[in-house]
């Protein structure tokens, strides 16, 4: 066989290999997709208008799962429930409702999750009349937050104002509160708030440090790390690229750390970036430091994978990819990043920001390789302290604006991972500023506008 033949069948190949991994996820998808709606139908009953509604409005995954829990409870005790998401939602559905329960992460600085932005821009800026409703929130957040539950408290009083009945006083949760949760069940009966079957997590599972690399040495930021995990026994979990893996410490049980995926699993090892964490009092952040500092080579610790459905690639793995991000957000899109190799996918686009060039340019080797072999088909790095003038990555966006809205004209997805604190938000200014309030719109209730920031 000559060298034409055996490139040509190495092609060949290739795309076969491609071909399937599609299928795979497409197929994975589909089946998630019909269980769904399976479980729907089951506890919706044979008659939806007269089931209860369960509405949730999630970001990572918890208001969701709690949602298909409270449903659940609900069928048990002789109610049928009909569970969906907030932004699947309007006044008239509500109006004909004989019940309503709402489930309400809040997200960024007080904002309503991705998932149910639609609903609060649309349904609750417009008046309503909700007389004929009867209504209970539950309220989920975290007090280490100035905005707790402000997405919840913001939906109760809307609600209340548009002439609905609660049937008990909002519930909040900080942080998964047992107490609170607890609380919630009360209401409706049913199994504990952690039912596997629901929440569709793994348990915790002992991974062994295999590698720890510092990415920035130099840098007059604070030290970020690769950290290279093996399975400690048996075969590793299934994870998707997007999503978490979650470390919950002895020493404050009640506030787990989550961490993105920087790996997929085909890699063999779960990869995270760290940035390490220095009190005012010099003492190191009790995560960050047992995961950079205290943490021994071949030392094992339990962590707990994490679906982040809404940072997923999910039905987004066929469209192209404008990625964006800061810091130790790199974790995510690099996660994102690896999926697309595997599958041959290469109309992506990463915009990435850090300090400086010669310091903080995380994983440089890896992601110019991936722009010399065309796994990245453009590649903006923004280092925002080379030049007199700060620049970030919504900057850069703003000078791209055509080759932005012809990304999105091609029907591109947006993923963001990193910072709450300016680049998310900036990121969100800078992309309505392009693409206006209505694209921005339509970017969000497709699902093409997926962030993962904190």
């Amino acid at each position: 066989m000559n060298e034409t033949a055996l490139r040509a069948l190495a092609a060949g190949l290739t795309l076969l290999a491609y071909a399937a991994l599609c299928a795979a996820i497409w197929m994975r998808q589909r089946r998630r997709r019909e269980a769904l709606t399976q479980r729907g139908a089951a506890l919706a009953g044979n008659d939806p208008r007269a089931a209860t509604l369960v509405l949730f409005a999630s970001q990572t995954g918890q208001a969701e799962a709690l949602a298909w829990q409270t449903g659940r409870w609900l069928h048990d005790a002789g109610t049928p429930a009909r569970v969906m998401s907030l932004n699947e939602a309007n006044a008239e559905l509500l109006r004909q409702a004989p019940q309503a329960l709402f489930i309400a992460s809040t997200y960024g600085e007080g904002d309503a999750p991705d998932g149910a932005s639609v609903f609060a821009e649309h349904i609750m800026g417009a008046k309503a009349d909700l007389s004929s409703l009867r209504y209970a929130v539950l309220a989920l957040g975290d007090r280490q937050y100035a905005n707790f539950c402000r997405f919840g408290r913001l939906l109760d009083d809307w609600l209340h104002a548009a002439g609905a009945t609660r049937s008990f006083e909002r519930i909040e949760v900080d942080n998964a509160e047992p107490a609170a949760l607890a609380a919630w069940q009360s209401q409706w009966g049913g199994a504990p708030a952690d039912d596997a079957a629901d929440t569709a997590e793994a348990a915790a599972a002992p991974w062994r440090l295999a590698r720890r690399s510092l990415l920035n040495g130099g840098s007059a930021g604070a030290p970020v790390y690769l950290l290279a995990f093996a399975p400690a026994s048996g075969p590793a979990p299934h994870w998707e690229s997007g999503d978490i893996a979650q470390l919950s410490l002895a020493s404050d049980p009640g506030r787990p750390r989550d961490y993105s995926i920087a790996s997929i699993p085909t890699d063999g090892e779960l990869h995270l970036l760290v940035r390490q964490e220095r009190h005012p009092d010099g003492s190191l952040g009790a995560g960050s430091g047992l995961l950079t500092s205290s943490l021994g080579l071949g030392d094992t610790l339990q962590l707990r994978l994490r679906p982040h459905r809404n940072f997923r690639l999910g039905e987004n793995a066929q469209r192209p990819l404008l990625l964006i991000g800061n810091g130790t957000g790199l974790a995510g899109l690099r996660g994102h990043l690896r999926a697309r190799a595997a599958l041959g996918r290469h109309d992506n686009w990463l915009v990435f920001g850090e300090r400086n060039e010669a310091h903080d340019y995380l994983c440089r080797g890896e992601l110019e390789a991936w722009q010399r072999t065309g796994v990245l088909q453009r590649l903006d790095m923004v280092f925002s302290r080379d030049q007199a003038e700060r620049r970030y990555v919504q900057h850069r966006l703003l000078q791209l604006h055509e080759e932005v809205r012809d990304w999105i004209a091609r029907d591109a997805a947006i993923y963001v991972c990193g910072s709450l604190q300016g680049m998310a938000g900036g990121v969100d200014a800078a992309l309505r500023q392009i693409v206006g309030e209505a694209g921005m719109g339509e970017l969000l209730a497709s699902g093409r506008y997926r962030r993962d920031v904190y």
